[in-house]
Formats: structure tokens, C-alpha cells, sequence
């Protein structure tokens, strides 16, 4: 029997009183991330700034995650923190449980084929991941996580235009340890994680953590008998090597692999077909998708080396050398029906090799660092858009359109950032970074007979010439300076005032169509220089500011931060993809908008009240955490094309994806005595408001505000050898959507879908019509337990 229907087990979740998804780290007790820091005091050290600072002392919007906290909140993968960091986004992406959708601060990407690189950069242990694919990472073995708001440039290897995620992992301890951690809940959710380490000598230490994570679906295949929708089956592992010689040298050598094995992920359709009749499905989680090739399966490993040397003189070297690589095959049915109407099976491969130095200066005055990264990457997609009814209607059978994109991406840069302080109240802090990006892009399209491909399942032969036959090189530089000043008063309070600029390279739409590139110059032929242009879309740049101001009153008894920004968007990359007819072919064609220009404006708070503290003498205590994010995210400039009309600005009816004006939440927690242990409870609220899911706003797929509650109870000894922990996440079992797919034809000036005399949406692409939604996590259940040996 499935442990979801345990009617016990959804009574004991709606009773919890007990913990967030993931709540700010320093709103929390931290003892286990920075076991210098009395256990009263709260704080956590962060390395935001490539060295180790409070986070009250760091002129930076940054909400820090500890591994502890994590733990006690039950927090699964990375886009748990998402509920309560202000004005941020982190998601699966549609039709996948691995590929990762970030926004920050309404900057992000949420397309996941070759080309197109995120404004967000994710980093594993100081290794940036340059694709989106397996970096949904699993919460195992963290140290903590900490996610800088705003452009990222002159600290870090890769230029972010967005922000950046830091995921840190734990150093090995200098004894034995062994540590084990389950988690059984509903849907037959069943996780187990073993992490041992060991020194192998006073210089040497070894350890290696291992994770298989397995979940039920919260939905079933109502077409395919025996695959379950949103299960998750994923094996991973990580090991490491430690040397240190003294105090002056250290090397780390680390390598981890993920496997996700799970079924299809497919999406809910939320209108009636239009040939077939298909009614809509009353559980959003089921399915009735008929693609099932190339089978589900996302491969990724990578390595990296980290050699740290203590030179003298206040001076550290640091070099970091990494190579990663990642697999995905994934049938992802659009239209969700058995018929293939809109069916895309894909192959995405990406690989990396990066190397970043660093040359750190540390003196009572003056702090800082210079560096040089270099990263040679490679991403492909095959995949094709199978239209098969479209294909019987006009007697061309198992008709597709094959895409198949490569690109190269070659960037050096060269970073610096020092801070000097004036007096012990007054800082100022100078950066710049100088880069170059390289892009080197193939991009071929055929149309298809008795699709798809060999490669993708079928047994596809091409039909005519090819559609699409481009080669394009480009480079893009650009210099990013960066100014903050801060003042502390006192101790306790800190005011900033930050200006920066970022950059995001540009590059060549993937899925471009040679033959549907306008014929700008009116010859009746389309030049390669009409094609290359075609193909192009330039770089964004921004130009940030941001007021800060950090305190802790009452004898640390509320800590706050609060910042407002500023940002100046020009050239916004808008990438997206539309039904066309090309040559009298029904066909897919790529559409990415360099959008004129954006202002981004907003406040993030996040404060942390501690209400009771040892009020009944033995240690106990009670706080309240919330965070609040407004944001203000508007095109001023975005002109397109309109058939009969020619360049129009359309801002006034374009939205910024994936970006609610507000983000909230508010979190109780109390922690006392019980037996030999103590006792952790708390309570989460969090809220995000209306939520568009692309560029123009759709009635079907656009997400209103929504709340979630989760909650948690946690038992740890007083050894801390033993925990045991009953979680519960959207205790109100709210529905909510996260992303989702349209093909409609739409009116080209406001995006309003278009309806036929009798009423009905009309399909840009497939006859069925396309309008498929992907939900969170319905209410989840678990109990876990810990043992560390």
C-alpha cells in the first residue's frame, strides 16, 4: 500500500509545530557550521568576499544557509532555500528533475539548450557549473550554501550578471567519523546518505559520501502503464582527499557522480484537445504523455583540484582546476497526449575543463585579491519536435523538425578586488574585472520523415535539404568595475553604498531556422550576413546600485539586514521558441529578443528576533526570522516585429519571467530541553506573489500568489550522536505551478491568445493545442533519522 494514502501520516503532518524549508542560516543556531562561535551568539562565517568574514560585516545583500540548519529543516535539494531567500527563484525546469531554473532579482534563464548561459551562477566548491542540466543539487555532506543578490564579477572565476549560489561543502574532520541519515515519508519516499571519513596519516585524510534518494510519484502515466509522474530515483556520490603539510599548505582532490534515474517527468495539459477531444485530467499531477524515447536518464561527474599555499607576508595562492561532464536523455511530451502532437525527444551532453587562480593579499589595512579564470566549454543538443498529427493531416508521416546545436564557449578573465580601511569605521572597496568571451556556434535543422531520428529512438530519414546550415564565431569583451564603500558606526551597525556593472555575453540562437531569416535588404535572397544577424543576439549589460544597512541590537537580540537596489538593464536576452510555417511547412522556429532595456527596483529585509532566551534556565530558546523581498521589474524598451506593421515596442505588454513582486516569510522556531537531548520545533509561512512564466502573459500558465507551510520537530542528544526528525512540507497541499509549455497562436503586440468563431485557442504548433502546466511538491511527510558514529 502507498505510504501516501496512510491517513496517520498526513494527521501527524497538519500537527506539526515545526520547521521551514530553509531559513536563513544565521537565523538560526550555526554552532555546527562555525564551531568557534558560542552557541548564544548566532552567527556564521562566510567567504562571499574569497575570505573568511562574519556575515553582519559584509557589504553584500547575501543570505547564508548552514548544513545544520539545512538539516533540522529537512531541506532535500538546493531550490528548497528558495521560500525564504527575497526575490529569488530556484525550480526544476520544465519536463526534468535535475536542470536547474535560477533567478535572482528577476535575472535568470530558464532555457536549457546550447547557447544560452544563466545569469545566476551556481558554483560547487568554487567550481562554477557552466549548463543549467544535473545542477538541481541534492543537500548532502553541505557546509552551507550562501546566495549573493546583485552582479558578480570581480571576486568570482565566471561573470554573473544575476547573482551567485555558493554550494560548500564540509572539510574532512581530523578523526574518524561516520554519519548516517535516512529519510522514510510519503509517496514511499525512502533516502539514505552514509558519509565516512578517515585520516589515513597527520597530513592525509580521506572520505567518501554516498546518496541514494528514491520517491513514489505524486502522479501516474494514465498512458504507459508502470512509469510513475514526478517520482525520483537518484544515485550520487562524492569523494575526497585531504593533504595539508602545516599551517601553510593545503590540497584538496574531489570528484562526485550523480545518476538520476527517474521516470519521465511530464505536464498536466490544462485545456481540452483540440482533435481528439482528450478531456483534462482531474489530478494535476497525472499524465497521459506517450513518449517514452531515448529512455530517461541524466548522467554528470566532474572533478576539481583545490591547492591553497600560505606564501608569507600576508600573501595566499590559490588555484582551483576542475573538469566536469553531464548526459541527459529526456522524452519530453508537450502536448501530454498519447498522439504525437508536439513530442521532443532530446539529448543534451556538456562538458567543461576551468582553471581559475588567485593571489590573495591580507594586512591590518589593506584586504583584497586579483585572479585569472579561464574556462573551455562545450555544449550540444540533439533533439526533434515530432509533429505527427500535423504530419498525417498533410500526408507526411512521422513528420519532424531535427535540430542539432553546437557550441563552444572559450572566456578568460582577469578580477580584482581590494578593500582598504580608512579607520576601524570607514572602508572602501574597489574591483574590476576584464573579460572575454569566445563563441563558436553550429546550428543544423532538416525536416524528417518517420521521425525521430536513429539517435533519438526512431527511424527518421531527412526530407529535402537542410533547413538550417550556420557556423558563426563571435567575441564579446567587456570591462566591469565595481565601488562599495562601507561605514560601521559601531560595531553593531553597518551602512553601504555599492555601484557595479555587469556584463552576460552574447551569442547564436540554437534553434534558429536559415530559412525563415528575414530578407532585410529586400533582394529576394537571404545573405549570410542576413543569416549571421539573424542568428545573433547580443550581450546584456547592467548597471547596479545598492544602499545597505546591517545591525544587531538588544545584545544581538533582533539582527537585520535591509537593502534597497537599483539596476539598469539594457540589450535583456529573451530567448523563447514559436509554431511558425516556413516554405508552407509547419515547423518550430527559434525567437530571441534582445529587449531594449529594463529597470529592475527593490527591497530585501531579513531580520532575526530572538524573543526568549534561556527563559527558564536551561538554555531554551525562542525565535522569530522573516524575510521580505519587493521587486519592481519592468521592460521600458522591447521592440519586435509585427507582420504587416514592422518594428513595434511592445514594453507595456511584456513582463519579466519568473519574478513576483513580492517574496516573504516569516518563520517561528523554539529549541528546549528533552531528556538527554533537546528539542527543535519551528513553523514556516511563506508567500510569493503572481508569477509569470514568460515574457507575455498567458491566462493558462501564469501562477496567481500562492502560501506554502511546512514544519519540523527535531530530537537531537546531547551528544549530538543521535537525531530524530518528523518534517512536513505544503502541510496545506497547495497547488501551484512552476513552469509549463504554450504553443497558441497569440496577437503579436499584447500576447493575448487568438480564438477561432466557435471560441476555441488556436495552435501555433501540433493540432491538439498545447497548454501544459508543471505543479510543486504536493504535501510531503517524513521521518528522518541520524546516527553519527
Amino acid at each position: 500500500m502507498n505510504i501516501i494514502r496512510y491517513k496517520t501520516a498526513l494527521a501527524l503532518g497538519t500537527a506539526l509545530i515545526a520547521s521551514v524549508a530553509a531559513m536563513p542560516a544565521y537565523a538560526q543556531d550555526t554552532t555546527e557550521a562555525v564551531a568557534s562561535v558560542p552557541e548564544d551568539d548566532g552567527e556564521i562565517l562566510v567567504t562571499a568576499r574569497r575570505r573568511e568574514e562574519s556575515l553582519q560585516d559584509v557589504p553584500v545583500a547575501i543570505t547564508a544557509y548552514s548544513g545544520a540548519a539545512l538539516e533540522k529543516a529537512g531541506a532535500l535539494d538546493i531550490t528548497a532555500i528558495s521560500d525564504t531567500t527575497p526575490n529569488v527563484t530556484l525550480e526544476p525546469s520544465r519536463g526534468t528533475n535535475s536542470t536547474l531554473t535560477a533567478f535572482i532579482r528577476g535575472v535568470g534563464q530558464q532555457d536549457p539548450v546550447a547557447g544560452f548561459e544563466s545569469g545566476v551562477g551556481i558554483y560547487l566548491d568554487d567550481v562554477y557549473l557552466n549548463r543549467p542540466q544535473a545542477a538541481v543539487l541534492d543537500i548532502y555532506d553541505v557546509e552551507r550554501i550562501e546566495v549573493l543578490r546583485g552582479p558578480q564579477g570581480t571576486l568570482y572565476g565566471r561573470n554573473t550578471i544575476g547573482g551567485a549560489i555558493k554550494y560548500v561543502t564540509k572539510r574532512l574532520p581530523a578523526d574518524p567519523q561516520m554519519k548516517v541519515r535516512a529519510n522514510l515519508g510519503t509517496y514511499n519516499q525512502a533516502d539514505l546518505i552514509v558519509s565516512a571519513s578517515t585520516p589515513l596519516s597527520d597530513s592525509v585524510r580521506i572520505g567518501l559520501s554516498g546518496a541514494r534518494l528514491s520517491r513514489g510519484g505524486f502522479g501516474d502515466n494514465l498512458n504507459n502503464n508502470g512509469l510513475e509522474n514526478y517520482n525520483r530515483d537518484i544515485l550520487a556520490t562524492r569523494g575526497t582527499i585531504e593533504f595539508t603539510g602545516g599551517d601553510n599548505v593545503f590540497i584538496r582532490i574531489s570528484g562526485d557522480y550523480t545518476n538520476d534515474h527517474s521516470d519521465p517527468r511530464n505536464g498536466h495539459r490544462l485545456i481540452t484537445s483540440l482533435l481528439t477531444k482528450t478531456p483534462v485530467l482531474d489530478d494535476v499531477y497525472d499524465t497521459q504523455a506517450g513518449l517514452t524515447k531515448p529512455k530517461q536518464d541524466i548522467e554528470a561527474y566532474g572533478g576539481a583540484v583545490h591547492a591553497e599555499f600560505k606564501l608569507g607576508g600576508g600573501l595566499t595562492l590559490k588555484n582551483i582546476f576542475a573538469y566536469r561532464k553531464d548526459r541527459s536523455y529526456a522524452p519530453i511530451d508537450f502536448d501530454s497526449l498519447p498522439a504525437a502532437d508536439v513530442d521532443v525527444p532530446a539529448i543534451y551532453t556538456n562538458d567543461q575543463l576551468s582553471n581559475e587562480l588567485q593571489l590573495a593579499y591580507a594586512s591590518d589595512k589593506l584586504n583584497g585579491m586579483v585572479g585569472f579564470y579561464y574556462l573551455d566549454a562545450n555544449a550540444q543538443n540533439t533533439f526533434d519536435v515530432v509533429l505527427g498529427t500535423t504530419g498525417a493531416a498533410l500526408g507526411l508521416p512521422g513528420f519532424a523538425a531535427h535540430t542539432y546545436g553546437d557550441v563552444n564557449t572559450k572566456t578568460w578573465a582577469v578580477f580584482g578586488d581590494f578593500t582598504y580601511d580608512f579607520t576601524e569605521q570607514l572602508s572602501l572597496s574597489v574591483g574590476g574585472r576584464y573579460t572575454v568571451d569566445k563563441r563558436d556556434a553550429v546550428v543544423i535543422r532538416s525536416n524528417v520523415l518517420n521521425g525521430p531520428v536513429p539517435e533519438l529512438g526512431g527511424n527518421g530519414v531527412q526530407l529535402g535539404a537542410l533547413t538550417s546550415d550556420f557556423h558563426g564565431k563571435k567575441t564579446f569583451k567587456e570591462f566591469t568595475p565595481r565601488v562599495s564603500l562601507a561605514f560601521k558606526p559601531t560595531d553593531d551597525h553597518m551602512v553601504y553604498a555599492t555601484w557595479s556593472k555587469g556584463f552576460k555575453g552574447g551569442g547564436f540562437d540554437p534553434r534558429g531556422l536559415s530559412t525563415a531569416a528575414p530578407d532585410l535588404n529586400g533582394d529576394g535572397t537571404r545573405s549570410a550576413e542576413e543569416i549571421f544577424d539573424y542568428f545573433l543576439f547580443e550581450p546584456e549589460k547592467v548597471t547596479s546600485y545598492e544602499l545597505g544597512y546591517k545591525a544587531d541590537l538588544f545584545d544581538r537580540r533582533l539582527r537585520f539586514a535591509i537593502a534597497g537596489f537599483y539596476a539598469d538593464y539594457k540589450d535583456v536576452q529573451v530567448p523563447g521558441s514559436v509554431g511558425a510555417v516556413v516554405n508552407n511547412i509547419p515547423t518550430f522556429v527559434g525567437v530571441t529578443t534582445n529587449a531594449g532595456k529594463a529597470d529592475f527596483k527593490g527591497v530585501e529585509t531579513e531580520f532575526t528576533a530572538n524573543l526568549a532566551r534561556d527563559f527558564a534556565g536551561d538554555g531554551s530558546r525562542i525565535n522569530l526570522s522573516g524575510t521580505v523581498g519587493y521587486l519592481d521589474a519592468k521592460y521600458k524598451e522591447f521592440v519586435t516585429n509585427v507582420p504587416g506593421r514592422g518594428p513595434v515596442d511592445v514594453a507595456e505588454f511584456r513582463r519579466i519571467q519568473n519574478t513576483p513582486k513580492w517574496t516573504t516569510s516569516a518563520t517561528l522556531d523554539m529549541t528546549v530541553p528533552a531528556g538527554d537531548g533537546s528539542l527543535y520545533a519551528a513553523t514556516t509561512f511563506s508567500y510569493r506573489s503572481k508569477t509569470y512564466q514568460f515574457e507575455t502573459p498567458s491566462p493558462f500558465l501564469d501562477q496567481k500568489g500562492y502560501g506554502l507551510w511546512d514544519a519540523s520537530l527535531v530530537w537531537s542528544s546531547d551528544n549530538d550522536r543521535w537525531t530524530v526528525g518528523l518534517h512536513g512540507k505544503n502541510l496545506a497541499n497547495k497547488h501551484y505551478k512552476t513552469s509549463g509549455y504554450q504553443f497558441l497562436s497569440v496577437d503579436p503586440v499584447t500576447g493575448v491568445p487568438l480564438r477561432n468563431a466557435a471560441g476555441n485557442v488556436i495552435p501555433s504548433l501540433g493540432l491538439e493545442g498545447t497548454v501544459t502546466a508543471f505543479y510543486g511538491n504536493p504535501r510531503q511527510v517524513f521521518l528522518s533519522l541520524g546516527l553519527k558514529l
